[in-house]
């Protein structure tokens, strides 16, 4: 995942604030217990040295309520003159922490970057749709909160929208099925309005997931006039309705079901692009020296990393790779298995390129297991199943 709006803040001379917290208000208890837990990361800052102008615009920021509900958090980066980084987070941070040092610490925003998912939600009756982007750092989709500069719907203006009754003769009939043909030409041409401006959309924000929902024969139309790049990421969630999707229990459960899902096949596509990339010794690399050498050289295209297993350093490897243009994605445990922790798909490889390869991993068990090119990847169930069908 490349973070662009993460290396301006980490130009700055420093020192560094760096602040991770919790901040879901999901009961009077929950902002009870938020303000406890900022008021002891508080007093570390401050017996650390941080001004207390500081520490109160901070405060203001964590602790005023905002719109997004549900479970999330935040992360802030600050010099000692001002917020340098304000990030609301999807989920909560694995823990609260704050440090003030002369290097932000970035780890606790990056472990969450699996969950940071870009969403344009579409809602669309035949006469139009209401539209709705989701950012990672704004992570909620609701009416009254739109991103889209300023603009949250669309109306086609063909407004022939019912066909007629049958009855009445021959007459009566040719003429509601004139009038009929009329409505069809109405509902195509205002999914053409919708596809256009959702096409624009796409192309502008790169959001990773379409999400369609509404009228089935609106949707249908507008899956047809659709463009090639909003198709690709184009996903219908069934039980919405334009206007009012989101007030619907049922539908946001659906909606949290498509995206967890979009989470681990993203999750899955990284770790067999990986493996798959050590499996045939090309553009990857695995442990600590190999990935260090190789941002040092600025060949990592994206910085990977367990959660769980960070190694040592780890902090300098963000900042070498933010500072080199390269991404940073975190994979789950249990998604991937790389050694040290920390692996790099890579934008190039030459001679001096370290290698990864099994006769440089000798007397290390662990890694060489890790990259063997006939080491069994299958979890245990999987195998199970194989074995049944024999």
């Amino acid at each position: 995942m490349k973070l662009p709006w993460l290396k301006p803040a980490l130009e700055d001379a420093g020192p560094f604030v760096s602040v991770h917290l919790d901040t879901t208000r999901t009961d009077p208890s929950a902002a009870t217990e938020l303000t406890t837990r900022w008021n002891q990361c508080r007093s570390r800052l401050s017996s650390a040295g941080v001004a207390d102008d500081l520490l109160e615009d901070i405060a203001d920021t964590v602790l005023s309520p905002s719109s997004i509900g549900g479970r999330h958090g935040r992360a802030i980066i600050a010099s000692p003159r001002e917020i340098l980084l304000d990030r609301v987070l999807p989920v909560p941070p694995r823990e609260d922490a704050a440090a003030f040092g002369d290097a932000p610490v970035l780890l606790p925003l990056l472990q969450l970057t699996p969950y940071a998912v870009s969403q344009l939600l579409i809602e669309v009756d035949r006469a139009g749709a209401d539209l709705h982007l989701r950012a990672p750092e704004n992570p909620v989709i609701a009416r009254s909160r739109n991103d889209i500069e300023g603009e949250s719907s669309v109306d086609g203006g063909h407004d022939e929208l019912h066909k007629a009754s049958v009855g009445g003769g021959a007459q009566h009939g040719w003429r509601a099925r004139n009038f009929d043909a009329r409505v069809e030409d109405s509902w195509e041409r205002n999914a053409e309005a919708v596809a256009q401006k959702v096409d624009a959309l796409v192309v502008k924000h790169k959001p990773d997931m379409v999400l369609l929902t509404g009228d089935v024969r609106a949707t249908a139309l507008l899956k047809d006039a659709l463009g090639q790049e909003a198709r690709a990421r184009l996903q219908v969630v069934s039980g919405g309705t334009r206007g009012v999707s989101m007030e619907r229990a049922s539908f946001r459960e659906e909606l949290e079901r498509v995206t967890r899902e979009f989470i681990e096949k993203r999750q899955r596509q990284l770790a067999d692009q990986f493996h798959e990339n050590q499996r045939r010794v090309t553009d990857s690399l695995a442990g600590v020296d190999e990935v260090r050498q190789a941002l040092e050289r600025g060949q990592v295209d994206e910085l990977l990393f367990v959660v769980g297993q960070e190694p040592e350093g780890i902090e300098e490897l963000i900042r070498q790779a933010i500072a080199t243009d390269a991404g940073v994605s975190a994979l789950e445990e249990g998604i991937a298995s790389i050694p040290e922790g920390i692996g790099a798909l890579l934008r190039w490889r030459d001679e001096a390129t370290p290698s990864n390869e099994l006769s440089s991993m000798t007397d290390d068990p662990r890694r060489e297991d890790a990259v063997d090119p006939d080491r069994d990847d299958r979890t245990p169930h999987e195998r199970e199943e194989d074995a049944i069908r024999g």
